[in-house]
């Protein structure tokens, strides 16, 4: 049975693992701490994909002070020799006495194989200290290794009465500069950021990180069922850009290839792209979280097709009026059993306007 000092331990690996929010892809984040007479000994995280783990770290730092000790880490220990050793023979080396487990790792190559090795060496093991924060903490993970795609964040920027750009399709800047910094905080921890052909046209984005410390850029997907993406766009100027189309013309290919890119043909019924088979393509290619930033003809496809786990709104203290752009261009609905429903997990204030983070209501 966990203790009060099982939940506070944890809630120390558990801010450990965040310091790898923007840097563990396709890894998950973890954090390790080990405890000996009530003592911290011993702390790490996992920083980057190929480094040591959490757990190596942690016994790194505590050394001898581990034989005897509890350890507490936010993911299972893996059991299998991938680019580094397994965790959990590691702490059966080291000797220690007791190891707490926020929640089991999904991967099939581990999936309770490494709690199974440290009670099969004698070490007792308690799972699910701090579950729900650990499964938010690596939401795009758990997502990757269950359903085979990356959980899919859609952020919108758009004024009190949901609208995110005039009629005429202006729409910079609706939100204030805190709002806008903070955003990049959601693009930094992503593998990749999707946007739709419509917006590259209208905006002309480079969905760089900016104003947040990264050693990463996210990949770039664009869904262009008709290839019209200019090979001069901004997007393609030294960085790695994923181009989704169901046009399979050869000519408009190479030249999207000598900007840059990557052009992958999907199958597309009545010139739509089968959006729930590139995300799996994303989820083949260890891609763990996507944000969306798009207009509301992607944002409504993706809606439609069930596959937006999770969305981040950002409201100005403003009004447009009934003209201008919405945020979803979905069907109309005409009986209430038809409505999205979502359930709101954070409101904040982010200067003067209002963040809203919110999930699908089904989605964990």
């Amino acid at each position: 049975m966990p203790t009060a000092a099982d939940h506070a331990f944890m809630a120390l690996a558990m801010q450990l693992a965040r310091r790898g929010l923007y840097s563990t892809t396709p890894n998950p984040r973890v954090g390790c701490v080990i405890v000996r007479d009530g003592k911290v000994v011993g702390e790490g995280w996992h920083e980057r994909a190929g480094e040591p783990h959490a757990e190596v770290h942690a016994l790194s730092q505590a050394g001898e002070s581990a034989s005897g000790a509890t350890v507490y880490v936010t993911l299972e220990p893996c059991s299998h020799y991938g680019r580094t050793p397994p965790c959990a023979g590691a702490l059966i080396k080291a000797g220690v006495a007791r190891v707490v487990v926020a929640m089991r790792d999904p991967n099939p190559m581990v999936a309770g194989q490494g709690i199974a090795m440290l009670e099969l060496a004698g070490i007792p093991t308690v799972c699910g200290v701090l579950e729900s924060e650990a499964r938010e903490l690596n939401a795009g993970f758990i997502s990757r290794m269950e359903r085979g795609r990356p959980w899919l964040r859609l952020k919108v920027a758009a004024t009190l009465d949901g609208k995110t750009a005039l009629n005429n399709g202006v729409s910079q800047w609706i939100t204030a500069p805190d709002a806008r910094r903070d955003a990049h905080r959601w693009r930094a921890r992503s593998c990749a950021m999707l946007t739709g052909i419509g917006t590259v046209l209208a905006d002309d984005p480079s969905f760089t990180v900016r104003d947040i410390e990264t050693q990463r850029q996210p990949l770039k997907v664009v869904v262009d069922a008709n290839l019209s993406m200019p090979p001069d766009a901004k997007l393609l100027q030294g960085a790695r850009v994923l181009i989704a189309t169901g046009c399979n013309e050869d000519e408009r290919i190479r030249q999207l290839q000598e900007a840059g890119a990557e052009v992958l043909v999907f199958p597309a019924e009545h010139g739509l792209i089968d959006l729930a088979k590139l995300l799996h393509e994303l989820g083949r290619r260890g891609m763990n979280e996507v944000t969306v930033e798009a207009g509301k003809a992607l944002n409504g496809a993706l809606l439609s097709a069930g596959v937006v786990d999770e969305l981040v709104f950002y409201l100005a203290p403003v009004l447009f009026g009934d003209k201008a752009r919405g945020m979803f261009g979905i069907p109309e609905i005409e009986e209430m059993n038809q409505r999205h429903e979502l359930e709101i997990r954070d409101l904040r204030m982010v200067g003067r306007d209002m963040r809203i983070v919110a999930h699908l209501k089904g989605k964990a």
